[in-house]
């Protein structure tokens, strides 16, 4: 089988985003997931268990009874299982790429059949709270203002004695852990699931999809799963490589039985890539503005101020986030904007249409302000995909100078690869961003749609007027969308 077009993985994307805007995207994790981080193969992991009952763990397939077999010649003692989870998996390892762009994202469900922390260590890293059940009891309690729930359904490395590991685990699971059952049930009900790093060879999970299935027959959810082709191995033979290709092409035809449609890579670097394009798409529709002016130019501060107002209101309209850092001059205006366009539609409020960071004044405490200010406009421009930059002056010794302030923020949102768009007609600052991006071909390089060009070229028309100027911004954003 070939790995999946760039278009259907673009539609893929486009898929994921409509649920995430949503709030109906959640993540199952297996065992593929965590591997970069460090951790060992479930096979690499029996490999002790596999020699010490005379077995040769590359011929098993059966990991869940190799780890029975141990228990039984035991007398049902797993204390070594235990011992070797708690070896492998408790170790600090790094997240990975694929948790941290995972925990950037908007997504409040997790679930997965790894031990190890490594999905709540992106969480908190990312400044979330996770929710963590991996116990009964534990469902029905709410830890406050968290952010996602992490269902870990077979356990976690701090109770290795809990861990669903052996066949008997496994076969007392629907009796054991039936609470655990339903929520999934239910979440595979209503939210679309990606599935990332998972084999589908583990018999909870077949019983539980089969249980939907079997309920909601051709009405199930579309989820999703991201597998990587089969490849030949090392001295592998032709055939042996065409009989897992046809396997796998039976797997997929299988999964569309349980609504679960599979997107090929060639490589696992690749479900990399399609996660930072859905976080691209996703922080595309947040945009940072910033602004600071002491004076607006050739223009009197009630025409500038009005610029800005309409300016912000339009954006809302067209469903963009606006964060803002309530800049001199600029802030007040926005913030007008943008509760005009939500109470005329007869919406409310929320972080949804706008974000206000102003800025702390005094120094508390043992760091800079400079200091705190840098962290402060990194963490904001963060939400973002998209920067728009007007004027950029203040008053400095009773002159006016350019802002410092909007030139670092100019160079945070470039260095964190946001889609920079400053009004280079508004002057000051602005207007030297507009050139030196000018110059260095940005605007020829970054992807933008052929008739984006001439309002490009507008922003930063001299002689435009400030409907001009506003009416061009709005056009190049429609572009975009």
């Amino acid at each position: 089988m070939k790995p999946t077009s760039e278009q259907q993985r673009n539609r893929l994307v486009s898929e994921l985003l409509k649920d995430l805007s949503e709030d109906n995207l959640a993540i199952f994790a297996g065992a593929g997931l965590s591997a970069p981080a460090g951790f060992v193969s479930w096979s690499e992991l029996l490999r002790p268990i596999a020699e010490e009952l005379e077995l040769e763990v590359e011929r098993e397939t059966d990991l869940v009874a190799l780890a029975q077999y141990h228990c039984n010649s035991n007398l049902a003692n797993r204390g070594k299982l235990n011992q070797l989870l708690i070896n492998e998996l408790s170790d600090e390892a790094e997240i990975t790429a694929n948790h941290k762009i995972l925990a950037k994202l908007p997504v409040s469900t997790y679930w997965t059949t790894n031990y190890d922390k490594l999905i709540e260590k992106a969480l908190t890293e990312a400044g979330k709270i996770p929710d963590t059940k991996h116990r009964i009891k534990q469902l029905s309690f709410t830890k406050r203002g968290r952010d996602a729930v992490v269902y870990k359904m077979h356990g976690d490395i701090d109770h290795p004695d809990e861990a669903v590991l052996t066949k008997d685990d496994y076969e007392n699971y629907h009796v054991r852990m039936q609470p655990f059952i339903n929520a999934l049930s239910g979440d595979l009900v209503s939210k679309t699931f990606l599935f990332l790093g998972f084999s589908f060879t583990d018999p909870n999970l077949d019983y539980i999809l089969s249980r939907v299935r079997v309920a909601y027959s051709t009405d199930q959810r579309q989820h999703y799963c991201i597998q990587r082709v089969v490849v030949a191995e090392a001295d592998e033979e032709q055939a042996d490589t065409e009989y897992r290709e046809r396997k796998q092409e039976l797997f997929i035809q299988d999964l569309l039985r349980f609504g679960i449609k599979t997107i090929l890579v060639s490589d696992y670097s690749e479900i990399t890539e399609i996660l930072r394009k859905l976080e691209w798409a996703y922080r595309r529709k947040t945009i940072f503005l910033s602004g600071a002016a002491h004076e607006y130019g050739r223009w009197a501060p009630s025409e500038a101020e009005n610029f800005i107002y309409s300016l912000a209101k339009d954006i809302a309209a067209l469903d963009f986030r606006i964060v803002s850092g309530f800049g001199l001059g600029v802030g007040s205006s926005v913030i007008t904007g943008v509760l005009e366009h939500v109470y005329m539609s007869g919406k409310r409020l929320d972080s949804d249409q706008l974000i206000l960071r102003p800025f702390p004044q005094s120094e508390i405490g043992s760091r800079s302000i400079s200091e705190v200010w840098h962290e402060y406009r990194t963490d904001m421009i963060s939400y973002s995909g998209i920067a728009i930059f007007l004027f950029g002056n203040k008053l400095k010794n009773d002159e006016v100078v350019l802002s410092d302030g909007l030139i670092k923020e100019y160079e945070i949102a470039k260095a964190n690869d946001l889609l920079l768009l400053p009004v280079g007609a508004t002057e000051y600052a602005t207007r030297e961003i507009y050139s030196t991006l000018i110059k260095e071909g940005y605007f020829d390089s970054f992807e933008f749609p052929a008739k984006a060009r001439k309002y490009i070229d507008q922003l930063g028309d001299v002689n435009a007027d400030l409907s001009t100027i506003k009416n061009s911004v709005i056009d190049l954003l429609k572009s975009l969308k």
